[in-house]
């Protein structure tokens, strides 16, 4: 053996030429590119520069600038929430442990978008929110389509239904009956006229195909199906039973209240009340005790279920 090389480096290599071979690589090249490659830099490898061009006001107003980046920030933890959930419907024979450390990851991320709510509801001038807010007519955070995407991806489509329709009469319904029956298309409706708001329209006619798309894969996988599937196998325990819980809440209580406290700060201008930037009607579609959506219904008992978003 080479004195230079230690046993370990050897093992490595080996390790290396067995990968290597296997796939029908020569691995002698790829050392070679090894060899020639720049080391890796921080800015780089999180893509710094690109992520740091992605603010574009569209006013002169400074705080501008908070409102873009917060609303950033929040779709990357939609991403990070997605992407745990859409393991777990991948999974082949999900455990409890498994689901455990995962719901507990989830609940984490809300923990922090929760708290971080606080930049929007301190955190700007009230005067600068007032002016640049016009010019983001229409849209509105109500067009996330990664939000949406988590509540697909978390339970069972009929149970995003508005809660003022009789659940009954969809229960063998297609996914496309109960799609135009969700909860959001009716908090998007024009104050004065009840129609579909233009904010309503664009994000239909942007996302409706790939949330259809999404609602028939996920409709056997979500993570209300997925929990469903393992109690029917297994007493599921108190652990993870709380841990859902709290996912249930901390999405459908939790963080709408925290949006509902925003809005009404900066839109609750007494004696008049403002418009959202989408027009929806905030006042009746953020709170949680009128939506009451609940992805677990099997979770909670009916008093509960009853005084949802007044917990």
């Amino acid at each position: 053996m080479d004195a230079g090389i230690s046993e370990k480096l050897l093992s490595q290599l080996n390790q290396l030429a067995e990968k290597f071979e296997a796939s029908g690589q020569d691995m002698s090249s790829y050392l070679d590119g090894l060899l020639h490659a720049k080391y890796l830099h921080y800015a780089d490898y999180v893509q710094l520069e690109t992520l740091l061009s992605l603010q574009r006001p569209r006013t002169d107003e400074p705080d501008e600038l908070i409102f873009i980046i917060y609303h950033q920030i929040t779709e990357l933890y939609f991403k990070l929430i997605n992407w745990e959930l859409k393991q777990i419907a991948d999974a082949p024979k999900p455990t409890q442990e498994y689901l455990l450390n995962k719901v507990v990851r989830l609940n984490r991320y809300w923990d922090n978008l929760i708290f971080s709510y606080d930049i929007m509801l301190k955190g700007m001038d009230m005067s600068q929110f007032m002016k640049f807010r016009m010019s983001l007519l229409p849209a509105s955070g109500f067009q996330s389509f990664q939000f949406r995407l988590v509540e697909i991806y978390s339970t069972d489509l009929i149970n995003l239904i508005d809660h003022n329709l009789p659940r009954q009469l969809f229960e063998n319904a297609s996914i496309e009956i109960i799609f135009e029956n969700l909860y959001w298309k009716h908090g998007a409706q024009e104050l004065s006229s009840g129609k579909k708001t233009l904010t309503l329209k664009q994000f239909e006619q942007k996302y409706t195909r790939k949330l259809l798309r999404n609602a028939n894969n996920f409709k056997e996988k979500n993570l209300c199906r997925v929990v469903s599937k393992l109690a029917d196998s297994e007493p599921l325990t108190n652990e993870l039973k709380e841990a859902l819980r709290e996912y249930d809440k901390k999405m459908n209580i939790s963080w709408p209240l925290s949006h509902f406290k925003s809005a009404a700060r900066y839109l609750d201008k007494k004696p008049d009340v403002l418009e959202a930037t989408g027009g929806t009607n905030w006042q009746k579609y953020l709170p949680p005790r009128f939506q009451k959506k609940i992805f677990f219904p099997n979770l909670w008992n009916d008093d509960e279920k009853e005084h949802w978003g007044k917990m």
